[in-house]
């Protein structure tokens, strides 16, 4: 059996479901929408509903873009996207708490797709995992749930994302999209189908297992950058250098890479490398810089706390009764995307000193931090109050609050600190 779907020049076969509309899939939704018939399929009717009512609350997408998907439909109803050819998986893939890879919603997408796919659909799949885990793992539950033989009945490719949260000039479109397929006919077709949307092009992998070795390493790369980074911060504050002043003279170079020290999380960097090292570790290998360069930047937010503890100690403002603001929870400026966020590090530290901390951020939906992370955000700092202020992402609307409004928030002994480097050394009394 061959593939029921092609693209035509009027591309009127093509009938796409997107399962998982989040910071990845409702984009992708979108593009789509705007060409095929597309199904956006999200498991919480919350999510569904405020996007019939045409809002992102993640503000990924604009509601005049929204708008201009004319083909686009949204439900939470799987039996809804049972008459769609073309699946492409977009569902989260986190860690647990051992840090081990969290395949539990990949699994349960699959078995949903296993229930509605007929015989020679293409099943896509763009969540981030190890290599080999889209035919070892989802594969094999397409198959016991529809009956159907991989590459017989039904098709599979993989084109991960790249997404980049609160990244107004780095799109969809504009990032070229690496595409792979089960066979080679399959390969050319989802090629053909992303090229169809993604104006920036395309890169075909040779297979499967290559498109998802090439995503797991983008992030695992910048995250031991950074881990270098970090280490040289820590080196050079013992040494009483400035590290922000150390990255611009070597900067001056012309193949000087620009990576700065800071807490890592989200949904990519923080995260893939685990699912690299869980494989290298399932067939015998034990991964020596991916695995250290990931401890260190997951003790970054205990190293702030001690180098703020340290500065109130020398301003005489440590007590029993101190209070600590901390300026931002998401994981990077200008977006609300709390995912794996590491500023809950500094929160926890604090509190192991038997400090309470409060934390502020405008972008954040009270709701969603308090059922993350049970962290009650408050809605304006009272000035005067705080011990300690940290500087802990980079949001315009603290840049534009100015240092001098933010001490405010203090007592006058207070220590500012700032994790972003968002202002001039001389202007705070510690950074990274």
């Amino acid at each position: 059996m061959t593939l029921n779907v092609h693209l035509n020049a009027n591309a009127n076969n093509v009938r796409v479901g997107v399962v998982g509309l989040g910071y990845v899939g409702l984009p992708l939704a979108v593009e789509f929408g705007k060409r095929y018939p597309t199904i956006g399929f999200d498991i919480n009717g919350e999510r569904v509903a405020e996007l019939l009512a045409g809002r992102d609350s993640s503000l990924e997408v604009e509601p005049d873009d929204l708008r201009g998907a004319t083909h686009l439909s949204y439900t939470e109803s799987a039996a809804e996207i049972a008459d769609c050819n073309v699946y492409i998986v977009t569902v989260p893939t986190p860690i647990d708490a051992h840090k081990s890879p969290d395949l539990g919603p990949l699994e349960s997408a699959s078995r949903m797709l296993g229930g509605v796919i007929a015989p020679g659909d293409v099943v896509v799949y763009e969540s981030t995992v190890y290599p080999g885990a889209t035919e070892e793992v989802c594969v094999p539950l397409i198959e016991q749930v529809s009956g159907l033989r991989y590459n017989h009945d039904f098709y599979v490719g993989y084109s991960p994302e790249r997404i980049n949260p609160g990244d107004k000039e780095h799109r969809l479109t504009t990032i070229k999209k690496v595409t792979s397929g089960s066979t080679p006919e399959t390969a050319s077709f989802v090629d053909a189908l992303y090229r169809s949307i993604i104006t920036a092009g395309t890169h075909l992998a040779s297979s499967i297992r290559v498109a998802e070795a090439a995503k797991v390493i983008e992030n695992t790369q910048r995250d031991v950058n950074i881990a270098l980074i970090n280490e040289l911060a820590l080196i050079f504050n013992r040494l009483g250098l400035d590290t922000q002043e150390v990255l611009e003279a070597a900067g001056s170079k012309w193949n000087f890479l620009p990576f700065r020290p800071g807490l890592v999380g989200g949904h990519c960097i923080g995260v893939d490398p685990y699912y690299l090292t869980h494989k290298a570790q399932a067939i015998g290998y034990h991964p020596e810089i991916i695995l250290a360069g990931r401890r260190l930047n997951d003790s970054m937010g205990a190293y702030v706390v001690k180098q703020v503890i340290k500065l109130m100690t020398h301003r005489g403002c440590l007590s029993s009764g101190s209070r600590v603001l901390i300026l931002g929870l998401t994981f990077k400026e200008n977006c609300p995307d709390l995912r794996n966020t590491r500023v809950v590090d500094i929160v926890a530290e604090f509190k192991e000193y038997g400090i309470v901390c409060d934390v502020h951020d405008p972008w954040v939906n009270p709701d969603a931090a308090r059922h993350e992370y049970g962290i009650e955000l408050i809605d304006e700092p009272a000035p005067g109050t705080y011990d300690a202020v940290i500087l802990a992402v980079a949001h315009r609307q603290f840049s534009d609050l100015g240092v001098a409004r933010i001490r405010g928030f203090g007592k006058p002994k207070a220590v500012l600190y700032d994790v972003k480097q968002l202002f001039p050394k001389d202007q705070v009394d510690g950074r990274l």
